[in-house]
């Protein structure tokens, strides 16, 4: 038996998913699925106030880190009282969760037996299976990771064989925080090729890219998806108005043949773990209705 800490939403999803859930100890404040998991300890807090715009919230973490600070604290001396023997953080992304050197900061000082710590940096799909079987080794199920890699890889291939019947491949452009203007990156471009789209912004395997949007305008896409990161559709429709007050929104063609979507970016596109199944899922029907009717609509995404 493990006791686990993950201070990861996805690296949540990654343990139960291997059949770890009854192992977990402890979590972050943003691990909430499967539901069960929000029973255990929060250990880590941001440093930041997360309410207001999304203008407001890219000013304050930008002051943090301009400071060099970290972006969340880590509550060491619950940590400890936990006592995991394996601690799942990450190295992606300092202002997405608590980054490896926090861990290391938080049990620096620990005398006896350290737990392991495994930290994920998943920027391509490929690297998403890696750290599902890198999770797996370290809690000495490597056969189990490798059957799920494997059922999550054929879920995906799936989807992206049926996309390629598709009639037509809609130019998008897919919108990871509202203002300032970010695109998605890192894996979500692969996501759209398998859904058969031409991805416009974003490369796959790099950082998600800032843009203007006067870049927006120019390319013109035939669809555009709204899924800023760590956001509900709910909250993300509060920033909507820093796009659609622009004087040239009503003119682009996606505007005009309502193919403007908000997508559940929290739950799905912006965690790198067992859902980007249905994340694909939810780009296929979104792109390609005509093939494909997973059910998402209002729970994963919903037309503006």
């Amino acid at each position: 038996m493990h006791r686990i800490v993950s201070l990861l939403p996805s690296a949540t999803e990654i343990v139960c998913a291997l059949g770890f859930a009854d192992q977990l100890v402890g979590r972050s404040h943003e691990c909430d699925f499967p539901a069960a998991v929000t029973r255990l300890p929060a250990l880590t807090s941001p440093k930041f106030n997360p309410e207001g715009t999304s203008v407001e919230i890219n000013d304050r973490v930008k002051t943090i880190l301009a400071e060099a600070l970290a972006v969340y604290r880590v509550d060491a001396d619950r940590l400890r009282e936990l006592r995991p023997d394996v601690i799942v953080t990450q190295s992606q992304c300092d202002v997405c969760a608590v980054s490896m050197r926090e861990v290391e900061d938080a049990v620096a000082q620990w005398t006896g037996s350290r737990p392991r710590i495994v930290s994920l940096a998943p920027y391509a799909l490929r690297d998403v299976f890696a750290d599902m079987e890198h999770v797996a080794e370290a809690l000495g199920a490597s056969v189990r990771g490798t059957e799920v890699v494997g059922a999550l890889r054929a879920r995906l291939a799936a989807i992206e064989l049926r996309a390629r019947a598709a009639a037509t491949r809609p130019r998008v452009a897919c919108i990871e925080w509202i203002d300032p203007l970010m695109a998605a990156g890192n894996w979500m471009p692969e996501l759209f090729a398998m859904a058969g789209a031409e991805n416009l912004f974003g490369r796959a395997g790099q950082h998600s890219p800032w843009m203007k949007f006067a870049e927006l305008a120019a390319a013109d896409p035939d669809v555009i998806l709204i899924a800023p990161c760590g956001f509900t559709m709910d909250r993300a429709a509060l920033d909507l108005p820093a796009l659609t007050a622009h004087p040239e929104w009503p003119r682009l063609k996606a505007v005009r043949s309502r193919q403007v979507l908000l997508g559940e970016g929290n739950q799905f596109f912006n965690r790198p773990g067992p859902r980007l199944a249905e994340s694909l899922e939810i780009l296929a029907e979104v792109l390609h209705p005509e093939l494909f009717a997973f059910g998402h609509e209002g729970s994963g995404w919903r037309r503006l």
